[in-house]
């Protein structure tokens, strides 16, 4: 290698270390943000590093779904018993941190209540919880008793995510099947901003305690957050 080259790889690699320090020194929650946009295709988000797929429906613009009343009530049954979990977990904490993020005023389960209660009037019998709504429910529930990290990279993208690519999801499915009716899941008392800046300050200062493996362990876990909520969302064009 030539002495031009060997700088300029140094030079790479000094950019890549002060990136990394800078997203550090603002944070974890921006660590934890930085990989989940990395999740997204370029589509969904400017970071995003996923090859697009329009194969799979929900690998295809939003602008291309053709979603179904019977699955979007599936979506909405499983995201309540998602959520449902949740909230049971920080109100009956396995470990003292969780007690952190009650009455956060981001939780879902009691607005997502009222909608099926609305809805079933409307179209028809609401289903049970399909076996992703479960399954994830069940996990959740196991690491929350002995993984905290990886609960916590849980709740952040569950509730990020939704205030986020949810709300436009939401819009896109309400022009489609109810009549562009926003449902209750998509609204928030409050700032919804001041909302997520609270719980982002709540886990960045649970965080300060954690070692970098912690730390890593809790970001690695990400991939698996998608997976799970992916196979939900799912349900909506099915």
């Amino acid at each position: 290698m030539d002495s031009s080259s060997s700088s300029t790889s140094i030079a790479a690699v000094s950019e890549k270390q002060k990136k990394m320090s800078h997203v550090e020194a603002k944070g974890f929650v921006d660590e934890m943000r930085v990989v989940a946009m990395k999740m997204h295709t370029k589509d969904q988000a400017k970071e995003g590093e996923k090859e697009s797929n329009e194969q799979e429906p929900e690998g295809q613009p939003l602008s291309k779904w053709e979603p179904s009343i019977e699955g979007y009530l599936k979506f909405l049954v499983d995201s309540k018993l998602v959520f449902d979990t949740l909230e049971k977990i920080v109100e009956n904490p396995h470990f003292t941190e969780y007690a952190e993020f009650r009455n956060t005023r981001l939780e879902r389960s009691e607005r997502l209540a009222k909608d099926l209660v609305g809805l079933k009037e409307k179209y028809r019998a609401i289903p049970e919880p399909s076996t992703h709504g479960i399954n994830y429910a069940q996990y959740l529930k196991e690491i929350s008793e002995n993984d905290t990290q990886a609960f916590m990279c849980h709740f952040y993208n569950i509730y990020f995510a939704h205030s986020a690519g949810g709300r436009m999801i939401g819009r896109k499915v309400a022009e489609k099947l109810l009549n562009k009716e926003v449902l209750e899941f998509y609204k928030w008392d409050g700032d919804l901003s001041q909302l997520l800046q609270n719980v982002r300050d709540k886990l960045n200062n649970i965080a300060q305690s954690w070692t970098r493996e912690e730390k890593n362990h809790c970001l690695e876990e990400t991939e698996k957050s998608f997976k799970f909520s992916g196979d939900i969302l799912r349900l909506i064009l099915s």
